[in-house]
């Protein structure tokens, strides 16, 4: 199986993985530190995400899923934030896989250059195993069971006071746009990460998208005060969710993968939704002098968002920041990912995939007519439910 293994590439085509794929010699020696897990083993599934290795696999006290880290990219503690993060969503009652602990109470476990940490797997259906970010829902009612699972787990994430993550590769923070002075930010976004801080094509394009972001950081700026910090997901595509069954009128049974999971708020978390699930950025890269050529699914932002508000409704401020939030979130991740391809990778090709496609290419997007009808949509429904008067 491993030998024709494929992942999702950058353009939305399958390749040949960056990282190995799982061994059973080293799920063995895994699993010799877990009592009920040891013993014979049935590798099942092999993930296509491209960031980690990871899998399915049939044990004697069922199955699990098992994901390697390389070090440079998680180390022991840069797992543990996640899940502490997870024990406290899973403690609060919120649909997430419960992270196993070996024999020594440890749940991120180092060996050599890798991490591994083991889960129980999720409850449901993988209804969307094969399916990339930036691809849309299969139904009007998955975007709206998106959107009531997401406002379930931010119900639960109240209370974990942890503070923002350490700094590491892959993470979806919130700072650059989060105070008074995005430029210093970014200056000190990139300072931190040496494999992008000196590179003069990274600070090209970031001074490019900080003007061309300016703007929507203008919009935002007045309501900064009144988004509460929350530990978020960041990454809420519908990948991410397990699903009832398959069928269009399935709805959320757990959400998993907490890798880019940090302390933001909850409409930063929103707004990643929106921009993972609703427009169709792939379309960008293989277009990228046509921005009216993306599609953007416009009914599942309002399925998503209703879904979202029938369980928690937004404030009249929330509402009034989600615009311009979504015009602005893709930008930290795009920088780390981008420190990720530069400095775990070495691949200046990937790199500049994302800092000029992803960085400049989206922001540019959301500075054409298609990204202003999106954010005007986003918008009218705030003015509709009251905006920031609420």
């Amino acid at each position: 199986m491993s030998a024709s293994l494929r992942t999702h590439g950058m353009d939305g085509t399958l390749v040949a993985p960056d990282w190995p794929a799982l061994t059973a010699d080293e799920l063995r020696r895994v699993f010799e530190q877990f009592p009920e897990l040891d013993g014979q083993f049935e590798i099942l599934t092999e993930s296509p995400r491209p960031l980690s290795a990871a899998g399915v696999v049939k044990t004697r006290a069922g199955q699990v899923f098992v994901k390697r880290h390389a070090r440079e990219v998680r180390d022991r503690e840069g797992l543990l934030e996640e899940h502490r993060f997870l024990a406290h969503l899973h403690q609060r009652g919120a649909a997430v896989p419960r992270v196993l602990a070996d024999a020594a109470g440890e749940t991120a476990i180092e060996a050599g250059a890798w991490t591994y940490e083991v889960h129980e797997v999720a409850a449901g259906v993988d209804l969307y195993r094969e399916a990339l970010s930036w691809t849309p829902f299969h139904s009007v009612s998955h975007a709206f069971a998106a959107g009531e699972a997401l406002a379930r787990m931010h119900r639960s994430a109240e209370g974990f006071e942890a503070a923002r993550r350490k700094i590491q590769p892959l993470v979806a923070s919130f700072t650059i746009f989060a105070g008074e002075e995005p430029a210093h930010a970014m200056d000190e976004y990139l300072g931190a990460r040496p494999a992008i801080a000196y590179s003069a094509a990274v600070r090209a394009c970031a001074d490019e998208a900080l003007e061309l972001l300016a703007p929507f950081y203008r919009q935002l700026k007045p309501l900064l005060p009144a988004l509460d910090p929350l530990w978020t997901h960041n990454d809420l595509h519908a990948s991410n969710l397990m699903w009832s069954e398959a069928a269009d009128s399935a709805y959320a049974t757990a959400i998993i993968d907490f890798g880019l999971a940090d302390r933001t708020n909850a409409v930063h978390d929103i707004a990643h939704a929106i921009e993972r699930n609703v427009v169709e950025w792939l379309a960008l890269v293989a277009n990228p002098d046509e921005p009216g050529a993306v599609p953007v699914h416009v009914d599942h932002l309002e399925a998503l968002l209703a879904g979202y508000e029938k369980e928690r409704p937004l404030r009249g401020a929330e509402r009034a920041a989600l615009a311009p939030m979504t015009a602005l979130c893709h930008a930290e991740f795009a920088l780390s990912e981008a420190d990720y391809f530069a400095g775990i990778l070495r691949s200046e090709e990937k790199a500049a995939m994302a800092y000029d496609g992803w960085l400049v290419g989206h922001a540019r997007w959301f500075r054409s007519q298609a990204g202003q009808r999106l954010l005007g949509a986003i918008a009218q429904r705030a003015d509709a439910h009251g905006g920031a008067t609420q």
